[in-house]
């Protein structure tokens, strides 16, 4: 092999990469990625393919890694297109004798796939690296996926192992005299830059070195690994949970990287619940991808993996309530804006949204999803799609389960810190309020600065009415 290609996709380190691994054995290799304008088009509902946030945080990661490979005396050559036009030309332009690329499972990715592989047939070469277990080493075949998660956890836990770090070879050399494009701008991508909200709860940067630089500070620095379990469901700060998940979605930090780090830390520090949990979630995130590896196309139509059979609506003007953070419902709208504003939303606000959205309201869950793959950083199509359907019933849970909105905001954000730092229209209103507060009388509206109706929304359902009609669906 004298000459190699590596297409970057979402991949974006230089760590842990065994597409690089294996590129990096040729004479020369030339590193490559691809702005595919169909990424940046509508979704079936017409919402942004790809938000400002994301692309944002994309195009930070893109430099990021071009200056990493920079550093080793390499380069990323940056083209606009369809991959499967563009490809097949560099490899014949340049002489190409193998690309490498990680493989992907949803159905936009595989039709380019496909396509590039009837180009350039066995110069393509397709490597695992998104998941923890490699999909090799998993006890179970495609089609014995379990349709429960614990079941896929308990038997992969104790027959699969992580296999270590893959290094590249360093002195690989660069094929000379490659055309390349400079990172295109958000407006050049169509977009228009979101201002920066200084409520988020943190200054989340694209990019391999901002995502080993949060590894080391969650872990080490701030010593948080160990409390991982018990505050993994805070709403406000840095430091409740470990905001890997964007990095992890456009592979700008392998998983692997995070599970032998931990391995680490309870070596050197101390091994408890938390430790353990933080590889229970990475196993969590290994299930959604396999499972849509299994279940492929239905993890995106209504009925889900399911095929449940219900009728959803897809009202305009409730979905804009919800969408907006109007509904009235402080708690939703909180999380709302907050997703709005910054890109992100714990995991406990996205349950709850997604419930209220396709329980409460039963509006279609797919617009929600949508919805969340413009706007969420840590966007990928398995845990999106996947972690919708469970939320709405047609997924992992068959059971017509849903959240209690109101006694979640009680439990999760008690005195409505969280609620009133994105709602600052109801900054006055005390905690026996704060998460209804259009059961105050007019006086004690007046009183703490708040006309319902008016400067903050009515209830848009009645939640205890809408509880019924979800039991009746049973």
């Amino acid at each position: 092999m004298k000459r190699s290609l590596i297409w970057f996709r979402n991949d974006l380190r230089l760590h842990d990469n065994e597409a690089l691994a294996k590129a990096s054995q040729a004479d020369e290799i030339l590193p490559v990625y691809i702005f595919d304008p169909r990424h940046y088009g509508t979704t079936s509902f017409g919402f942004p393919k790809t938000g400002s946030h994301r692309a944002k945080f994309l195009l930070e990661s893109l430099d990021n890694l071009k200056s990493n490979l920079i550093s080793h005396n390499l380069n990323l050559a940056i083209r606009i297109g369809k991959p499967e036009e563009i490809l097949p030309d560099v490899i014949e332009k340049h002489g190409i004798d193998l690309l490498f690329a990680h493989k992907e499972i949803t159905r936009e990715e595989i039709d380019v796939e496909e396509k590039i592989k009837q180009s350039v047939g066995d110069k393509l070469n397709f490597v695992w690296g998104s998941t923890l277990f490699h999909i090799n080493d998993i006890p179970f075949t495609k089609n014995e996926i379990p349709d429960i998660f614990t079941q896929f956890r308990k038997k992969t836990e104790k027959q699969s192992e992580a296999r270590k770090e893959l290094g590249f070879r360093k002195d690989v050399k660069l094929i000379p005299d490659v055309e390349t494009e400079s990172l295109p701008s958000l407006k050049e991508l169509g977009l228009k830059a979101t201002p920066k909200d200084d409520r988020a709860v943190l200054n989340f940067k694209g990019g391999e070195d901002e995502a080993l630089k949060r590894l080391e500070e969650y872990f080490w620095n701030q010593d948080q690994l160990k409390n991982y379990k018990y505050t993994r469901n805070g709403l406000l700060g840095a430091d409740y949970s470990s905001k890997f998940s964007p990095w992890l979605a456009n592979g700008a930090l392998s998983p692997r990287r995070i599970y032998w780090e931990v391995k680490r830390y309870e070596e050197e520090r101390q091994s408890n619940i938390s430790t353990y949990w933080m590889i229970f979630e990475l196993i969590w995130r290994d299930y959604f991808r396999f499972s849509a590896w299994k279940n492929g196309d239905r993890l995106f139509f209504a009925p889900g993996i399911q095929g449940k059979d219900r009728s959803w609506r897809t009202d305009p003007k409730d979905f804009k309530k919800w969408a907006e953070g109007n509904t009235g419902i402080p708690f939703i709208d909180a999380n709302m804006r907050e997703l709005n504003a910054t890109g992100y939303m714990s995991n406990r606000g996205r349950q709850n949204v997604a419930s209220f959205l396709a329980q409460n309201l039963n509006i279609d869950w797919r617009m929600g999803a949508e919805y969340f793959e413009s706007l969420l950083l840590d966007y990928d199509p398995c845990s999106n799609y996947g972690n919708w359907a469970y939320n709405s019933t047609v997924g992992h849970d068959p059971r017509n389960r849903y959240f209690n909105i109101i006694n979640q905001a009680q439990k999760y954000d008690k005195k409505g810190e969280y609620t009133r730092n994105w709602l600052p229209e109801l900054e006055k209103v005390p905690e026996e309020f704060i998460h209804e507060p259009y059961k105050m009388n007019p006086e004690q509206q007046t009183l703490y600065s708040v006309e319902i109706g008016k400067s903050y929304p009515k209830p848009m359902i009645n939640l205890e009415e809408s509880y019924e009609e979800i039991k009746a669906r049973e």
